[in-house]
């Protein structure tokens, strides 16, 4: 079973195509493609955690682009989610944040903490000890900072598709964090 981490979907938002210049001529298309990017990455068992802004469209039609995903959605609701609010039921669950842990036997005491919130944020508890800050929101409009163990999941960010737990470790290996209370540091 493998982990993934994803934002900003947007299912049946028409206006979306165009902020983010999504290579789609309409909803249907840009749905059909993101559902099938999803199924292509993630497994049935995976656990996919959603940060926020799902789908714009009725519940109906949200439904079943649900029912059409791979893995166990866990919601992290986002500034849109009335439609996915309808819903809630679907999804293992929909919190306003969650501080995840990770088995990793790389990380401290063989677990990974992340927090999972639908906006970027400066700190976040645990932030001077390590752990991640993942989020969604701003379509990749921000730019990354290297010295911070945070990045935006979001589909606009990575390929349209979700993003694995493997790949969010990759990419904070690659930023220059120190910890605060390192030796030397102010």
């Amino acid at each position: 079973m493998n982990t993934w981490f994803t934002a900003d979907t947007h299912f049946g938002h028409k206006n979306i195509i165009k902020y983010t210049n999504r290579p789609y001529a309409s909803v249907a298309e840009m749905d059909e493609a993101l559902i099938a990017n999803w199924n292509a990455r993630v497994a049935e068992g995976d656990n996919v955690y959603h940060l926020g802004d799902f789908a714009l469209n009725s519940p109906a039609q949200c439904r079943s682009i649900i029912e059409r995903l791979n893995g166990n959605i866990h919601l992290i609701r986002g500034n849109h989610e009335t439609t996915a609010d309808a819903c809630e039921d679907a999804f293992v669950w929909s919190k306003n944040y969650h501080e995840l842990l990770i088995d990793d036997p790389d990380a401290h005491q063989g677990k990974q903490a992340i927090m999972l919130f639908h906006y970027a944020m400066r700190v976040w508890n645990g932030s001077h000890h390590g752990t991640w800050s993942l989020f969604g929101h701003s379509h990749g409009t921000l730019p990354d900072d290297p010295t911070m163990r945070a990045i935006d999941v979001g589909v606009d960010v990575h390929g349209l598709a979700p993003i694995s737990y493997a790949e969010v470790k990759t990419i904070m290996a690659q930023k220059n964090w120190t910890s605060p209370f390192t030796e030397g540091r102010a």
